[in-house]
């Protein structure tokens, strides 16, 4: 499992740490080197005789390092004294008069060159200036010198950075990164929106051709994204892989950021997170992250002893006539998730096209141990819309979550189970819920949930600090909130997870109904517990998303993926997740 941790918990482990005189900066900055030098290696490999490939050599590379005022350019600094000692051409890019001292003193005697955009560092009476622009000449040549890289490192600001890049910095990032992702060559102006400009005349460098992209590395974080949120409120230069020292950092796991952050690398540097403060209380990480072994380890086998009551029913009120494909697909990824029973509640067509799908769904009431309500049932209509054909699917939606929430007396056995409220469901939500009551909406669904809760947010905004919104709702409801996206997070009364498992293609329609069977079934193996057990759902919610995510890349890797073959993946997913543990 990775574990996020906040800027400001991380700088207090530092503390002690630093007091007892550890050199976290030599540390880190070697690290950093021996992780460049791998990737370098790597990238540079050769083709051998036989068809496999060599490590190339390190010397010879080119790596630019861009360097700020703080202790994430004292890293790079350090780590580019490393790499020159090694043999790679370094040139180091200084964004301000304020480098670190020792580290540039380093790479300067390792034979490093050093660029600065603005003033002199080696002025010491210098006094403070604002620079609030970059020189388009001079952000062309920089530009220019990063397109013929093969490595570039990202130390301009440090974890403790807010809000978006300003000024010189900002110039340089938007430039670079337009340049490197391929929206405009050097040379030319990039627009305030990323879209190129004017050329003005001057000599243009693309970094198309055998070269390609140069690797980006950041260090400890991508500048530019919201270190302890995940946002990204400005230009940001797209990391390949970022180096993070004592922690991961939550940018780095949540989205929208944690899609520009990369591969990413840990390096221990001896802090102690989670202990104890002064007043007692311990702090807890912001955001974790599951990994298929985790997941593996919370998976319900069935023993010698087991019938279909024991592996848990799962009961499902989805589809209507109109759209009677979701009951198929929530079915389907129900039964293949592995649950002892899926019962189905809705109407006869639809029923009869979910038996003809899968003739082992038993359609009658019954003994239940989680719901799954709303997937192709449309909301409620307001007082102004026109009526919808529900299919009376909203009265057995009512009833089923009154039942699971324990405010009605069904008349099906069992006490208060775990329910899954997805689409439509979503519209008859009461004011409470418990934890055991998993909210599945995408970015429009939530925001449509939160203003008729008072809140005023659109789709735009849930998009933009998806932690943020999907919090406000599991205040808001009680609820356990998965929210859906390129990466899922999901928010309990215990912290919350962020998944990003799943490939682009997993962007489809009928791909949140399987998620919503496969949440359905985990919940029904561990029912009792999720009762009992208020943070429970959040962390199986996190672990459904693993495995949904990891059938649809292996449904087709890396292409395209329908729905109906995430779900027939399942099985297999589930069987190498359990041989590895």
């Amino acid at each position: 499992m990775i574990e996020a941790w906040s800027a400001a918990d991380v700088r207090a482990a530092e503390e002690p740490v630093l007091a007892a005189g550890v050199p976290l900066m030599e540390r880190a900055s070697f690290a950093l080197a021996t992780i460049v030098a791998r990737d370098l290696a790597r990238r540079r490999s050769v083709a051998l005789p036989d068809g496999g490939r060599r490590d190339g050599r390190v010397t010879g590379a080119r790596a630019v390092l861009l360097v700020g005022s703080g202790n994430n350019g004292g890293d790079a600094l350090h780590a580019g004294a490393y790499l020159a000692r090694r043999g790679v051409e370094v040139l180091a890019v200084l964004t301000g008069e304020h480098a670190h001292a020792g580290g540039l003193a380093a790479l300067r005697d390792a034979g490093g060159r050093v660029e600065v955009l603005v003033g002199s560092p080696d002025d010491t009476t210098r006094a403070d200036r604002p620079h609030d622009h970059l020189d388009p000449h001079v952000a062309d040549r920089v530009a220019a010198q990063v397109a013929r890289a093969d490595v570039v490192l990202d130390g301009l600001v440090g974890i403790g950075a807010r809000g978006p890049l300003r000024g010189v910095v900002a110039d340089l990032v938007r430039h670079v990164a337009a340049v490197l992702d391929g929206d405009v060559r050097a040379g030319e102006e990039p627009g305030g929106d990323g879209v190129p400009g004017a050329g003005g005349g001057r000599s243009p460098v693309s970094v198309s051709g055998a070269r390609g992209r140069p690797w980006v590395v950041g260090v400890d974080a991508p500048s530019g994204v919201g270190v302890d949120d995940g946002t990204v409120p400005g230009p940001v230069l797209r990391a390949d892989r970022t180096v993070t020292f004592g922690a991961a950092k939550p940018g780095l796991l949540l989205p929208p950021a944690t899609h520009l952050a990369g591969h990413g690398a840990v390096v221990d540097v001896g802090l102690r997170l989670g202990a104890p403060a002064a007043d007692g209380r311990a702090p807890r990480p912001v955001v974790r992250r599951l990994e298929p072994a985790d997941v593996a380890a919370r998976w319900v086998v069935p023993g010698p002893t087991d019938h279909k009551y024991t592996r848990g029913v799962v009961g499902v009120v989805a589809g209507t006539p109109t759209f009677p494909g979701a009951a198929v697909l929530v079915a389907s990824a129900a039964v293949r998730t592995g649950p002892g029973m899926v019962r189905y509640r809705g109407p006869d067509d639809v029923t009869r096209a979910v038996l003809a799908a899968r003739p082992e769904v038993v359609p009658a009431a019954g003994r239940v141990q989680s719901w799954v309500l709303g997937p192709g049932v449309p909301p409620v209509p307001g007082p102004d819309d026109d009526p919808v054909d529900d299919g009376g699917q909203h009265e057995r939606v009512r009833y089923a979550l009154a039942a699971a929430t324990g405010e009605l007396a069904a008349d099906v056995a069992g006490e208060r189970v775990p329910v899954v409220v997805d689409a439509g469901a979503l519209s008859l939500l009461p004011d409470r819920c418990p934890p055991s009551v998993v909210l599945t909406p995408h970015a429009g669904e939530l925001a449509t949930l939160l203003r008729s809760r008072g809140d005023d947010v659109t789709r735009a905004d849930v998009e933009a600090e998806p932690l943020r919104w999907a919090r406000r709702a599991h205040e808001a409801t009680g609820a356990t909130v998965l929210l859906k996206g390129s990466a899922t997070v999901v928010v309990g009364p215990e912290g919350a997870w962020s998944q990003a498992d799943a490939p682009a293609w997993l962007a489809t329609a009928g791909a949140g109904d399987v998620l919503a069977g496969i949440l359905g079934a985990v919940l029904a193996a561990h029912a009792a517990r999720v009762v009992r057990e208020p943070g429970l759902a959040a962390e199986l919610a996190a672990a459904a998303a693993v495995v949904h995510g990891l059938a649809a890349e292996r449904a087709n890797p890396g292409g395209p993926v329908a729905a109906l073959d995430v779900a027939d993946a399942i099985p297999a997913v589930v069987a190498e997740l359990l041989a590895a543990r």
